[in-house]
C-alpha cells in the first residue's frame, strides 16, 4: 500500500511517518500551515522522467464475467491535462477507465469516478479491491500469502451498472504537477477539490459523457473530497445522480483531539470490536441490536457524564464505568483511571494484553504481535501491513503486463510529503471565511438541497476503527437536511473494516446494495 502519512485516531491525531496504510484518512496537526513551499515539490524521479503535457490513452479490450454474463470492455490507462483559468497546463492527472462494449441505451449508461483518500493516496486500492473488473484476492482478516499474489476476474464488478474512472490525486499514482506549479497548488480542501472537479470535467468532455448519469465514489479521505466535489460540480453545471461515500469522515471538527466527542464516536466500535473478540461477559445475541443499545448509551449517560468532567459523582462514574466494560470488556478500574476517556491507541494495546496481542486500526478483527505487551500504544497496525504488498505489487503488474501501460514515473501510492503540506481550510458554500478545519458535510448538504434528486449512500464497516461508523453517523445526521430530502441517504454495515471490500464475503453483499442503489438513483 504505499508511503501514507497523517493519520486519524481517537483522542490524539498522530503522524505515522510514511508508513503504508489503506485508505489514508488523515488529520491536520494543530497550527499546520499550508501551502508554504514556493516551488515544485520533490516528486520527479529522475532530471528525465517528467509527466507528459499532452494526454495519452493507452487501450485495450478485455472481458468480465459477472454473475454468469461475460461483459466486454475497453479499457485506457491514460493522463488528463488539468489547466488553469489562462489555459496553462498545471498537472497530469492519470486514470484507468473501462467503459462497457456499446449497445441500445449506451448513451444513457452511468459513469462513476473512483478515488481514495490520504489526503494524498493512489487510488490503486479502490481500483484493484472494489469494482474494478479485476481485483486482488484477498480474504480479510486472515493474512495476505505471500507472492506471487493472485488476481483475476471480477464477479462482483459494478461494470454491469456502470462505466468506471478511477482518478489518481496530484501527486500520487502516476499524477504529477506540471512545470514550474508547486504541488502545494494542489494540496489542500479547497486545492484539491478544484483539481477533480476539472480532472472529472475533462474526462467527460473527450469522451462526450456530459449526458450521462455520473456518481462519485470515495473511500476515506476521499468522502470529505466527495461531500465538496459534489456541490463544486453542480456549481459548474455538472449534476450528478448520486454520491456513494465508503468510510467515511464529513467533518474534521467532530473528531479533534481534546474534545470529549471523539470518545463518544468510538464507542460502539469499541463494543463491536470487544464482542468479535469474545471479550465481553455477556455475548450478545444480535449484534445489530447490541450495537444500537450502545449507541443509545453514548448519546445518553455516557455523553452526559462526559460533560460534566470533574464534577461528575463518585456515584455517577462508578456506574457509567461499570455500562461501559460492559460494552467493551475493558476493566471498570482501567476506565476510571483513564477518566472514561479511552483513546484509539489504548484501546487497541488493552483489549488483548492478556494475550500479548494488539488489534488493527483499519480493521480491528487483525491481531498483532509487539515486543513490548506492558506498552502504552501498538507497534505496527497489522490490518494495514499485511495488505500493502499485494495491492502494489498487482497494481505494477497488472497496468503493464493487461494493460500495457508503461512510463518512466514512479507509481507513488502515497505521494511523498502530501500529507506534511496539506491545507485544511476549507471555505464551505455561503460561508464568509474559510474554516481552519475541513467540514465538509455542509457543501453536500448544499448539494443535495439546490438538486432534490440527488441520492447519498453510507458505507460502512463495523470493525472500522480509522473512520468509526457513528461518527459517520453523526456527521450526516448534521447536515441539517430538509424531512422531505431525509429519503435520500441510505446507510449500509458490512462485516469488515475500513477497506470492506477486502473480505469477499462483505464485497458481495455491498455490490448487490450498491446496484440497487443505481437502480434507485436511475428512476
Amino acid at each position: 500500500m504505499g508511503k501514507f502519512a497523517l493519520i486519524l485516531t481517537a483522542g490524539v491525531c498522530a503522524l505515522a511517518l510514511n508508513v503504508p496504510a489503506l485508505a489514508q484518512e488523515a488529520k491536520p496537526p494543530a497550527g499546520a500551515a499550508a501551502g508554504k513551499e514556493d516551488k515544485p515539490a520533490k516528486l520527479a524521479d529522475s532530471e528525465t522522467a517528467m509527466a507528459p503535457v499532452q494526454e495519452q490513452a493507452k487501450t485495450s479490450h478485455h472481458s468480465v464475467t459477472i454473475n454468469g454474463k461475460a461483459i466486454g470492455y475497453t479499457a485506457t490507462a491514460g493522463t488528463l491535462t488539468l489547466r488553469d483559468d489562462d489555459g496553462k497546463p498545471t498537472a497530469s492527472m492519470f486514470y484507468v477507465a473501462y467503459v462497457a462494449d456499446g449497445g441500445k441505451g449506451q448513451a444513457d449508461r452511468p459513469v462513476t469516478f473512483f478515488y481514495n483518500g490520504g489526503p494524498g493516496s493512489s487510488s490503486l486500492w479502490l481500483h484493484m479491491g472494489s469494482f474494478g473488473p479485476v481485483t486482488v484476492k484477498t480474504n480479510a482478516p486472515n493474512p495476505a500469502s505471500p507472492a506471487p499474489f493472485v488476481r483475476g476476474n471480477n464477479n462482483d464488478s459494478l461494470l454491469d451498472k456502470s462505466d468506471l474512472v478511477f482518478l489518481d490525486a496530484i501527486g500520487a499514482g502516476y499524477s504529477r504537477p506540471l512545470g514550474d506549479t508547486p504541488g502545494t497548488k494542489f494540496w489542500g480542501v479547497d486545492q484539491d477539490i478544484a483539481a477533480f472537479a476539472r480532472g472529472v470535467t475533462r474526462y467527460i468532455t473527450i469522451n462526450h459523457r456530459w449526458n450521462s448519469p455520473k456518481f462519485l465514489f470515495g473511500e476515506s479521505y476521499g468522502t470529505t473530497r466527495t461531500a465538496g466535489l459534489a456541490y463544486e460540480l453542480q456549481d459548474e453545471g455538472v449534476a450528478l445522480n448520486g454520491v456513494l461515500i465508503l468510510s467515511s469522515i464529513l467533518n474534521y471538527g467532530t473528531r479533534d483531539a481534546g474534545f470529549d466527542h471523539i470518545y463518544q464516536t468510538y464507542l460502539p466500535s469499541y463494543a463491536a470490536t470487544a464482542a468479535y473478540h469474545h471479550k465481553l461477559a455477556n455475548p450478545p445475541a444480535d449484534l445489530t441490536a447490541f450495537l444500537q443499545e450502545v449507541r443509545d448509551f453514548a448519546n445518553g449517560p455516557y455523553v452526559s457524564a462526559l460533560a460534566k468532567g470533574d464534577t461528575i459523582s463518585p456515584a455517577e462514574l462508578d456506574a457509567v464505568a461499570s455500562k461501559m466494560s460492559a460494552y467493551t470488556g475493558l476493566s471498570v478500574d482501567f476506565l476510571k483511571r483513564a477518566n472514561l476517556r479511552v483513546d484509539l491507541q489504548r484501546f487497541r494495546k488493552e483489549l488483548l494484553r492478556d494475550q500479548r496481542r494488539t488489534v488493527g486500526r483499519y480493521d480491528s478483527r487483525f491481531t498483532a504481535i509487539d515486543v513490548d505487551a506492558a506498552g502504552e500504544s501498538p507497534e505496527y497496525d497489522a490490518s494495514d501491513v499485511q495488505v500493502s504488498g499485494p495491492f502494489t505489487a498487482a497494481l505494477h503488474d497488472y497496468l503493464e503486463q493487461d494493460l500495457g501501460y508503461t512510463t518512466d514515473l514512479a507509481y507513488f501510492p502515497s505521494g511523498p510529503g502530501i500529507n506534511q503540506a496539506w491545507d485544511w481550510k476549507h471555505k464551505a458554500p455561503g460561508a464568509n471565511r474559510a474554516s481552519q478545519v475541513a467540514d465538509t458535510a455542509q457543501d453536500l448538504s448544499m448539494a443535495m438541497r439546490q438538486n432534490p434528486k440527488l441520492k447519498l449512500y453510507s458505507l460502512n464497516g463495523l470493525y472500522d476503527m480509522a473512520t468509526p461508523f457513528f461518527g459517520t453517523e453523526y456527521d450526516i445526521n448534521h447536515m441539517q437536511l430538509d424531512p422531505t430530502l431525509k429519503g435520500n441517504v441510505r446507510f449500509a454495515y458490512y462485516p469488515s473494516g475500513h477497506m470492506v471490500y477486502l473480505n469477499p464475503q462483505a464485497l458481495t453483499q455491498m455490490k448487490a446494495d450498491v446496484a440497487k442503489f443505481y437502480d434507485d438513483a436511475m428512476k
